[in-house]
């Protein structure tokens, strides 16, 4: 079982920056990949960004790749976002997630069994 809390959302402008970051409880976060969501008023959740249990390969949606990166530590039991050059368009609600196995899950929300409440991300023009 894990929990995980979603951090470090706000308000920022277009072109700035912005660090997410996701606590989970647990003693087996090592064993899971993890991933982030985001959801736009109206739309459906989307695959962010995912990273397997050793940090590395990660994976991008295209809509970020080259301005967001998602790192891990498994020491702390934390994953992070830190997301730059934030357009209007990134604004929403993202969601820390994750899977039950420790390798890379996939860009579909149902191969994510543990999900956080969300941290809004508002990117002001």
């Amino acid at each position: 079982q894990v929990q995980l809390v979603e951090s470090g959302g706000g308000l920022v402008q277009a072109v700035g920056s912005l660090r997410l970051s996701c606590a989970a409880s647990g003693r087996t976060f090592s064993r899971h990949a993890m991933a982030w969501f985001r959801q736009a008023p109206g739309k459906e959740r989307e695959f962010v960004a995912a990273i397997s249990w050793s940090g590395g390969p990660t994976y991008f949606a295209d809509s970020v790749k080259g301005r967001f990166t998602i790192s891990r530590d498994n020491a702390a039991n934390t994953v992070s976002l830190q997301m730059n050059s934030l357009k209007p368009e990134d604004t929403a609600v993202y969601y820390c997630a994750a899977s039950t196995t420790s390798y890379y899950s996939g860009r579909n929300s149902v191969n994510y069994d543990y999900w956080g409440q969300g941290t809004q991300v508002t990117v002001s023009s």
